[in-house]
């Protein structure tokens, strides 16, 4: 197969670097890359020679692109041509809080296309803030015969009759993973589709589903399926129902039970209430003494919108109390989402102390520009403790009262800091500037509210190519600097959402997916660009 390859391929591609022999024959050396599964190994070997970016080429089942604009449909099927495996972001983060217009992009469907095409083989498509239309989902299911996993987060576009494409056609189907995705709910009979005798399934998620399912279908897919180890349910599943499944499902090692609103007598309803689902600092406190081997963990509030929670009247949530009991007990934390109402300096500073080893760190605050609630400082030595102690943080979202100076530490200590999310924070352009100067791996930066403008904008000006993605939005950068940066950096996608069209006024949003690849005829053209 590889010497038939590299007849197929031009002589400037076949040929090592002048006097220079292969130390290893191709077959040799694709049979040892198929052990390398990080994409930025994999990136990395690409560089080394022509015959390694060749056999790294055609060894390669699996691509991850982390914006769907750094790269096209046709310049991945022609620079990978055996892939099976699809990981692909559309949308930024933002578009979460609906800070992108309706309809602005990111649509599956011409990759599908392309996949089409080049890669029938295709078993699995994993989705992420993509637009998805049930005709995309069905173009899927019928063009793909072998394919088995499919993963939608956060995605939009498509409703319930897409799912029922994909049951009725994917017959080889593991894994069907619906997320948080904007997705019209008709009805549950979707589950009716998976034909008699299915058995292939693992992975079943439907949580953020609205309307009662065919239960009886359920209980028989479930039965069916005895290698499923990952069920979850949405909240029109019962209690009864929930246990007959269970019976059914002898190997599960995940479920997900949504919550259950069942028409309870009063006496029974006060008795739930009082074990209220919400984990509070005693709930903290619980894990940190019982859960010692406890490597990742995400805390929500129960009503981010709710401003008028008394923290004197009982209704605590969680505080810096609950943060450092689990600190204490999980030394092994390295990630961490943390929503809450109050922090201190010295709470959080004793957390990365007692879980130095972070790699995500992402702590919300949600009053904005709130201080130390202790001292009335700003949180700046909070950040300062966190990048200082955490040599490998990769990601990290800061929040309350901050000045440059948590910019400053940033662009001293976090270097190896890949992604940073900014609100409400810091006091000039030289905050934004520091992070530019001192951050050499930023691969995403996400900035929204902060007085950051046009020189700050224009501070990154060597920086934008080898990163993934910039956002500001609601910040002090104009149209002018905008085309500015159009200008000097041609090879960017500058793109700026705003309701005015003068040039001077403050651009309401700034969104640049950045484009880092060189062209396919140069000798060693593979940059990392998000694959």
């Amino acid at each position: 197969m590889a010497a038939k390859r590299r007849k197929e391929m031009p002589e400037e591609a076949r040929s090592p670097p002048e006097g220079r022999a292969s130390p290893f024959p191709d077959e040799v050396l694709e049979h040892v890359l198929v052990f390398v599964k990080s994409h930025k190994d994999r990136s990395a070997v690409s560089l080394v020679c022509k015959e390694w970016y060749t056999a790294e080429r055609w060894s390669r089942t699996h691509v991850f692109i982390g914006n769907c604009y750094s790269v096209s449909p046709e310049i991945l099927v022609r620079r990978f041509p055996n892939i099976r495996s699809v990981t692909l972001k559309g949308k930024p983060r933002f578009s979460d809080f609906n800070l992108v217009p309706p309809n602005w992009g990111a649509d599956i469907h011409p990759w599908l296309v392309a996949f089409a095409s080049a890669y029938p083989f295709l078993e699995e498509l994993r989705l992420k803030r993509m637009t998805v239309t049930d005709e995309s989902l069905d173009f899927l299911a019928q063009s793909f015969p072998g394919f088995k996993a499919l993963s939608l987060v956060s995605c939009d576009g498509f409703s319930t009759e897409g799912l029922a494409s994909i049951a009725s056609y994917c017959r080889n189907l593991t894994e069907l993973d619906i997320q948080e995705n904007g997705i019209e709910d008709l009805s549950g009979s979707w589950l009716n589709c998976f034909p008699e005798g299915f058995t292939s399934l693992e992975v079943l998620n439907f949580a953020n589903l609205g309307t009662e399912v065919n239960f009886d279908a359920l209980e028989r897919l479930v039965g069916s399926c005895k290698s499923l180890r990952v069920l979850k349910l949405n909240k029109n599943v019962s209690l009864e129902q929930l246990q007959r499944l269970l019976v059914r499902a002898p190997n599960l090692r995940e479920l997900g039970t949504g919550s259950f609103s069942q028409e309870y007598s009063p006496r029974v309803y006060a008795e739930v209430e009082n074990v209220l689902d919400t984990v509070e600092d005693k709930g903290l406190e619980a894990v940190g003494s019982s859960c010692h081997l406890l490597e990742e963990l995400r805390v929500f509030p129960a009503d981010p919108f709710d401003q008028d929670i008394n923290l004197d009247e009982g209704i605590s949530g969680v505080t810096e109390a609950g943060f450092i009991a689990v600190s204490e007990g999980c030394r092994n934390l390295h990630y961490v989402l943390y929503f809450c109402r109050q922090m201190t300096n010295a709470a959080v500073a004793a957390v990365v102390r007692n879980c130095p080893n972070f790699t995500h760190f992402r702590l919300c605050i949600m009053n904005p520009r709130q201080p130390d609630y202790v001292t009335r400082e700003p949180m700046d030595d909070a950040f300062g403790s966190v990048v200082k102690s955490c040599t490998q943080l990769q990601r990290l979202a800061v929040s309350g009262l901050l000045t440059d100076k948590t910019f400053e530490y940033i662009g001293t200590y976090a270097k190896n800091l890949e992604t940073l999310s900014v609100a409400f924070a810091g006091r000039s352009d030289r905050g934004m500037q520091y992070v530019m100067e001192g951050c050499p791996k930023l691969r995403k930066l996400e900035i929204r509210d902060c007085p950051f403008g046009n020189a700050a904008l224009l501070s990154g000006l060597e920086r934008y190519e080898s990163m993934r993605s910039l956002w500001m939005s609601a910040c002090n950068v104009t149209m002018n600097a905008c085309q500015l940066l159009a200008r000097e950096m041609p090879r960017l996608n500058v793109e700026v959402i705003k309701e005015d069209e003068s040039d001077d006024i403050q651009a309401e949003k700034v969104l640049r997916f950045l484009e880092s690849w060189l062209p396919i005829s140069c000798q060693i053209c593979y940059i990392d660009c998000g694959f």
